[in-house]
């Protein structure tokens, strides 16, 4: 498995989706995932700790989590299938392990609100090097080469 953390979030420079970045530590393997407006938003919030008035949904997980004397271990991107990404949140539950399967923008949302690491199982990287972005191979040539040469400065602060 390979550790990672998230760097920040982007626009897809084709669909505009939000991309949530993921790299490992010495910046040599990056995943993107493509998540919806309201998950990045979340993402969003807590990496730029902006609090919110309310408890937002990834808040109260965490609040749950704590009220049940639990924890979040880890959180795993485990599998990638007909470009899905899927994910499991590992929780300590008095010394049990509970795997919790979730979208990883839940996952990486939770993780960050609760200081877990997030891990990518090493055959999702490998298998997301081979997703076709798009059908045209300019375009799809155009990607690759935005996200080979994504640099930290290029992550914008974006409206959700």
């Amino acid at each position: 498995m390979i550790k990672m953390t998230v760097r920040g979030i982007a626009l897809d420079p084709i669909t505009n989706m939000p991309i949530i970045i993921l790299k490992d530590a010495d910046d040599k393997r990056a995943l993107p995932i493509w998540v919806g407006i309201f998950e990045a938003n979340a993402i969003a919030l807590e990496l730029e700790k902006i609090s919110t008035p309310r408890p937002m949904t990834h808040d109260l997980i965490k609040n749950i989590l704590d009220g049940l004397g639990a924890s979040v271990q880890q959180v795993v991107v485990n599998d990638l299938k007909d470009n899905t990404f899927f994910a499991v949140i590992e929780i300590n539950v008095n010394g049990n392990v509970v795997n919790v399967d979730s979208r990883p923008s839940d996952a990486i949302a939770l993780a960050l609100r609760v200081n877990a690491p997030i891990f990518v199982v090493e055959k999702v990287v490998t298998r997301a090097k081979s997703i076709e972005v798009s059908e045209e191979k300019e375009e799809s040539d155009r990607w690759r080469e935005w996200l080979e040469n994504l640099k930290p400065e290029d992550f914008g602060k974006y409206k959700m």
